[in-house]
């Protein structure tokens, strides 16, 4: 498998890795500047030459697969058998460095409803590291001819042609997906919502429409979707900053989209909250 299949693969299954590079060779060493290693939490793919740099390159990685904020870093090793080595001595003459860098799991979105502001929020997210899935219940609008628009995407972009029941692409969303509700119709606006409130691995929920329209829907969420205060409060609505109050679809989109990036800011820093709350040692019991 390649590196670039590896880091594909990882990407897929949504899963942090690091790709190890030989970033420089001095003299003699296993492989030249260029070689590559991909590591995930279990597994890891390709070689930078084996032996002791390897190894302590896969420890290192591990890490930082595990670290908060993980930066790339350098490592440095000295082939020759005056130099302490964890793992065994390799005596090549040259000196190696080695280039880690890290490759966090990025997040994603779901958009339910690609028409005006659906499809203006995609061009602009599209720009954006992340998994966005785009989901409708009209072919017209996921004609191809109309998404060329996303044709340079830096996102991984999943069309969803769903013309039944839109509500089944959230089951397949991966856990902490952030959603946004913007179809054409109210009716399937309300089926999204009551599914997404009964996911509550999912990440933010967001619904686009006015105040009145989701004075009914919570009317029905409570009493005939049996949610308690708790769960409704999950949806935020209106979505977008409440600062820009301009109506033209292209607008709505960077309200949306700003807001949504505040999100993944918050919500990053929230894991990283919860991680170090794990992570430290726990404190000393009174005498």
């Amino acid at each position: 498998m390649t590196w670039v299949t590896a880091v594909a693969r990882l990407r897929e299954r949504r899963e942090p890795g690091v790709l190890v590079t030989v970033a420089t060779v001095r003299g003699h060493a296993p492989r030249r500047a260029g070689a590559k290693l991909v590591v995930g939490r279990t597994d890891s793919w390709g070689s930078i030459g084996g032996g002791n740099v390897e190894a302590v390159a896969i420890d290192r990685a591990r890490e930082l697969v595990g670290a908060l904020d993980a930066e790339p870093e350098l490592l440095e090793f000295a082939l020759n058998d005056k130099v302490t080595n964890r793992h065994g001595v390799q005596c090549c003459g040259g000196v190696v460095t080695v280039l880690l860098e890290p490759l966090p799991v990025v997040p994603a979105v779901a958009v339910f409803g690609v028409g005006h502001v659906g499809l203006e929020l995609a061009r602009i997210l599209a720009r954006q590291e992340l998994d966005l899935h785009l989901v409708d219940s009209r072919a017209e609008v996921l004609a191809e001819e109309r998404l060329a628009v996303l044709g340079d995407a830096v996102a991984q972009v999943h069309v969803h042609h769903t013309p039944l029941l839109p509500e089944e692409v959230l089951g397949e969303l991966t856990p902490g997906t952030h959603v946004l509700i913007m179809t054409h119709d109210h009716a399937e606006d309300a089926a999204l919502v009551d599914a997404a409130l009964r996911l509550p691995e999912l990440g933010s929920i967001g619904l686009i429409g006015s105040s009145a329209k989701w004075s009914r829907f919570k009317h029905r969420l409570t009493t005939e979707g049996g949610h308690d205060a708790a769960a409704i409060d999950r949806v935020k609505t209106p979505i977008g900053l409440t600062e820009i109050s301009g109506k033209e679809p292209a607008t709505i989109a960077v309200s949306v989209a700003a807001d949504l990036l505040r999100t993944f800011e918050r919500t990053a820093a929230e894991q990283r909250r919860i991680r170090l709350a794990h992570s430290a040692p726990p404190a000393a019991e009174s005498a």
